[in-house]
């Protein structure tokens, strides 16, 4: 990734601190590793916190320093919610300048440590929602706690950062931020050098059927997703069951903690020689490409980093009508189903494989969508001019 920045103004200061925090060190290595190469650059002092930093050895090449943050992924962990609390106190004793945190039990846990710290000492926070955990369709008592809590911490942010439409309505609608205080960005960006379709050997895409044998005239559908609640991915395989195309394959990129699940369902729904579990896949470029289409079938999103690099790579996607979804694929870059839908997902599946020009398409609007808009240095220069503005803001901030 270029080093360049989108702004005319000058570069940003040298000589900041940076933190960048989130719950796991996969999601640090997933989305910032590009911010903290570009502020390195400028001199900036950058720094990444989470649970399992320390023994991540991309987060060790890339950070100055890392530091492990005893982070659960759940509200409920309480005793780990409280050893966490500490450990960013003690963590936010470095003096950082800026505070980046990205997600929201992180967020809300650094944001509450953050209001402890004297005004001339505290620093500048900015919290980056990868979609709110309340949600149109979420439980109504569960997204009241969550509105509550984001309000809460909203009084100690900065700049909150949102990346889809309906994250952006809620934000005003609940009044989290003041409105000054509300950014809007296209998500976290997407490399589309590196996403390109040119950059992919067609050998290694004809590669990844042959290893799996998968004909190379036979429609192949890919997720690429954590295999959890949340990702539906259960409704790619009853769909999967239901396509009047029988030699259609499934290629599931991920893991989680409904594999084993996932594996049972393979079996009743018999589709064990058409469905195949990869795990985790560090380089999904070859397998996209081989793909007629990428599937999303989550119940909720922000803006989903697999949507855009399949895009990107000039496939088109099914997803779910989740937040994000809607506005990444758009009426033309793929097609967008209600979520649960298991008959239209079916019927999409079916339509991709019908029409081949119409699918080869919607890759191509995707692909000028993605370069024009979610291009990654696009983002780093609005990350730029985020930081600016909060490190101006600095000796004003009040109490």
């Amino acid at each position: 990734m270029s080093n360049r920045t989108s702004s005319a103004d000058a570069p940003p200061p040298a000589d900041i601190a940076l933190l960048m925090v989130a719950t796991t060190a996969a999601t640090i290595e997933a989305f910032l590793l590009p911010y903290a190469a570009h502020f390195r650059a400028f001199g900036w002092h950058v720094d990444a916190a989470a649970n399992g930093a320390t023994n991540n050895q991309t987060l060790a090449a890339s950070f100055e320093h890392v530091y492990t943050l005893p982070l659960s992924r759940s509200i409920l962990d309480l005793s780990g919610i409280v050893r966490a609390a500490r450990a960013i106190s003690a963590l936010l004793g470095t003096g950082p300048d800026i505070v980046h945190v990205h997600t929201p039990i992180a967020a809300f846990l650094t944001r509450v440590a953050v209001r402890r710290i004297p005004c001339d000492r505290r620093p500048a926070v900015a919290y980056t929602a990868h979609g709110f955990h309340f949600y149109k369709g979420g439980h109504t008592v569960t997204n009241a706690v969550f509105v509550a809590l984001e309000r809460l911490a909203g009084r100690w942010t900065d700049r909150l950062v949102v990346i889809n439409d309906e994250d952006e309505a809620a934000a005003i609608r609940h009044q989290i931020v003041p409105r000054p205080h509300l950014v809007r960005m296209p998500g976290i960006g997407v490399d589309t050098e590196w996403y390109a379709r040119s950059s992919v050997d067609p050998d290694d895409a004809l590669r990844v059927r042959t290893e799996h044998s998968i004909p190379a005239d036979a429609p192949l559908f890919v997720v690429v997703a954590e295999l959890s609640p949340r990702k539906r991915v259960g409704d790619a395989l009853a769909a999967l069951a239901r396509v009047q195309h029988e030699d259609a394959q499934l290629i599931l990129a991920g893991d989680g903690p409904l594999r084993s699940r996932l594996e049972r369902l393979t079996s009743e729904l018999d589709l064990r020689d058409r469905v195949h579990f990869l795990g985790r896949v560090r380089d999904v470029r070859p397998i996209i490409r081989a793909a007629t289409a990428v599937i999303l079938p989550s119940q909720r999103e922000g803006l989903a980093r697999s949507v855009m690099e399949a895009l990107a790579l000039e496939i088109p996607v099914i997803a779910s009508s989740a937040r994000g979804n809607r506005e990444l694929v758009g009426t033309d870059a793929g097609i967008i189903v209600p979520t649960g839908d298991i008959a239209a997902l079916a019927s999409a599946m079916d339509r991709l494989i019908d029409r081949p020009d119409a699918a080869h398409a919607m890759g191509l609007r995707g692909r000028a969508r993605m370069v024009e808009r979610y291009d990654i240095n696009l983002l780093v220069g609005m990350h730029e001019a985020l930081y600016r503005e909060m490190l101006a803001e600095r000796p004003s901030r009040a109490v």
